[in-house]
Order: C-alpha cells, then structure tokens, then sequence
C-alpha cells in the first residue's frame, strides 16, 4: 500500500526525520531527539505537522440547524465569529464516530476540523445526513485537491511570539484572542492563514492552516525563526501529559463518551436532540476518566492493561508512557465508579501487579505539574 504524504513530506526528509506509517500516513516520529521535542514545546515553542487531519468546510443557509442536530456539544454556544466548539460526532447508539473542532465564521459557514485517520467516514456521515435532513448544505473536504489545505501546530510559551514574528499581519487579529478561537488573516507572505487558537499540547499556541502549496515555505520560516520540528512521539507525550483524549485510543466507536471524560464536550441539558442524545440517556455514565501515576518500579504503562481496584472492581488504561516532564510514568484509564481521586489501584503489566496512584486529570498544563 502507498503511504499517503503532507506536503511538508520533503520538509521532513531533508531534516532526516525518522518517518513512520501513521494509520496509512508517511509521518515522522521524531527528527533525533523525541525527548528533546517535548521539552521544547514545554520550555519554548515547537511545531508539528497536522496536515493529515482534514479541514472540512460546511457551508449553506441552515448550517446552524444542521450541525445543532449532528453534533453531541451544542453549536448554539457560537454566537460571535470566530469562536469555536470542541465536540463529538456520535451513532445513534451514542458511541464517538470522531471527536472534532468546530469553527463559527459567517452564519453560512462553518469550519470543521476532523481527525485524519476518520475523515473519509465523518465526511461520508455529514453528506450522508445532509441529504437525509434535505439541508442543502455544500460539504467540502479541503485535504485534497486545488483548495488543499494544510495545517501546522506551533505550540510552547514562546509560540505566539514567533508566529508573529513569521506572520505579522496575525498579531493584530490574534494578540488579544482568547484560546478557542480562529482568525482568517488575508495578505501574509503565505496567502490567507487561518490562526487558531486551539492545541493538544497543554501549552499556548496557534494552530495555522495555509493553501497546500504554502505549507513548505512556512514551515522553513518558521523553523529559520528558532521553531523546533517535533514529531508524533513529543505530540503523544505532550497530549497524554495534558490528559487530552485520542480517536481511536481514548475512544472510538465502541466507547460511551460520558465514559471517556467528555462528558463536559455533550450537550444533555438544553431540549435540542442530537444523533445517539437518546442512547447516551439511557447508558448514563458506567466509567469515570481518570489519571495513573505507577508508584512502583519495574514497569511501563500501555494500553489495553487491566486496572483492579481494592474492592476488585477493574478498568482498563487507554493510554500510557513515560513522562518526560514529570520522569514517571504516567496513563489516561476509564476505572469503575467506585474508585476515587488519592486511591491506590493496581494494574497487571506482565506477570506483575503493580501499584498505581489515581490522580484527576490533567498531569500538567502551561509548564506546570499538576498531578503528583
């Protein structure tokens, strides 16, 4: 099978980065230094490649009430352009087709930015309900083609600073955006750049989406202005850190998402119905979404081990690794509801049970350690 490449796949051999097949993607994992990555983005500013992940441009008169009704958070909430909506796309059954972001620019157009491993089902699944509503809408994926998109992450303290520095015309839109929102900056030295202010890292930063063709030269702007390339393996450890979710780790379409921590990204209050609003109502909450900190040595923490709590109630962790940050290990798990914030729980790595301290989420946030 041919990989599938970003147009800054060029850009990251010629800085000899280790590249890996990444759900059918040519990405790399790291460009020496994994561990020297993560700092960068925790100490200073680093960018990563997300190009993978696809822009989805919705547009039409009743794109309001059409996403009010596809998605689980409650599009309602964007009033003022430019804010934007974490949330899940979910089966009738209430399980998580994919977990998004969603961006408000004119009442008949909206942004949505899905994962890249997913995009050909959500866009199916929109199209597939845009009929079935009759709403009219155009649905147009921006990954391939002559409007190709993509997108760059620059992440770290020292992020915005930089990204001003390469893009000048951003600052004025951006210096005072509170995160959560996007910006369409016209006439930068890249074309129009869409600035959003929405990372996975657990640090400050801009999401940048410029016309395909661009994306190279951006990216060796921002890299000859001190931005450090960091691959998949920092951007898993920064967002583990951060306790932020993983399609098709932390959840997928087998999964309750009020069983995955999200429970804050799904609308259950106000009488709009949504896909699976009636299957989450009658599941409830059976799991809880904490964090693990292994307080004995001789292990590594995975996904798919088993957790047992003291009474004998078990649960499962979703994602785990070493902690560059904190020098422990560290994972996401859904654990039973009888287990509580402080507990000691234990969990089977190998032949061995080892203990686990339960901390609420998340780990660490702007350079802080937050869980101990």
């Amino acid at each position: 099978m041919t990989l599938k490449a970003t147009p800054l796949n060029n850009a990251h051999r010629a800085l000899g980065a280790r590249m890996v097949d990444f759900g059918g993607w040519d990405m790399p994992v790291n460009y020496g230094s994994q561990i020297e990555e993560h700092h960068a983005v925790r100490s200073d500013v680093g960018m990563f490649d997300v190009a993978h992940m696809c822009v989805v441009d919705v547009k039409g008169a009743n794109v309001r009430g059409f996403l009010r009704g596809l998605l689980a958070n409650n599009v309602d909430k964007l009033q003022v352009s430019g804010k934007a909506l974490y949330s899940c796309m979910l089966t009738p059954d209430g399980t998580v087709i994919d977990d998004l972001i969603v961006y408000f620019l004119t009442e008949d157009w909206f942004r949505i930015v899905v994962n890249a491993g997913t995009a050909e089902k959500d866009v199916a699944w929109m199209q597939k309900h845009n009929e079935a509503t009759g709403a009219g809408l155009t649905i147009t994926q921006r990954r391939d083609g002559a409007n190709a998109m993509a997108l760059i992450a620059v992440q770290g303290p020292n992020a915005r600073a930089k990204v001003w520095e390469v893009i000048p015309q951003a600052k004025e839109a951006t210096a005072e955006m509170k995160p959560f929102n996007v910006a369409l900056v016209p006439g930068t030295a890249f074309g129009e750049a869409m600035v959003a202010r929405t990372g996975y890292t657990g640090e400050d930063g801009f999401e940048i989406g410029v016309a395909a063709e661009q994306a190279e030269a951006l990216w060796n702007a921002l890299a000859a202005a001190g931005v450090k390339p960091a691959g998949l393996g920092a951007r898993d450890t920064l967002r583990l850190e951060a306790g932020m979710n993983l399609y098709g780790s932390d959840m997928d379409e087998t999964v309750n998402p009020l069983d995955a921590g999200l429970a804050w990204t799904i609308d259950l209050v106000s009488e709009r119905d949504f896909i699976g609003k009636a299957a989450l109502q009658a599941k409830g909450q059976n799991q809880q979404f904490l964090g693990l900190i292994l307080r004995e040595k001789g292990g590594v923490l995975r996904s798919h081990q088993k957790v047992i709590a003291a009474n004998g109630d078990t649960g499962e962790i979703t994602s785990g690794t070493f902690s560059p940050t904190m020098q422990q290990a560290i994972a996401l798990a859904r654990l039973p509801m009888s287990v509580q914030v402080g507990d000691t729980v234990h969990v089977e790595i190998r032949d061995k049970k080892l203990a686990a301290g339960v901390v609420k989420l998340p780990f660490v946030r702007n350079g802080k350690i937050l869980a101990a």
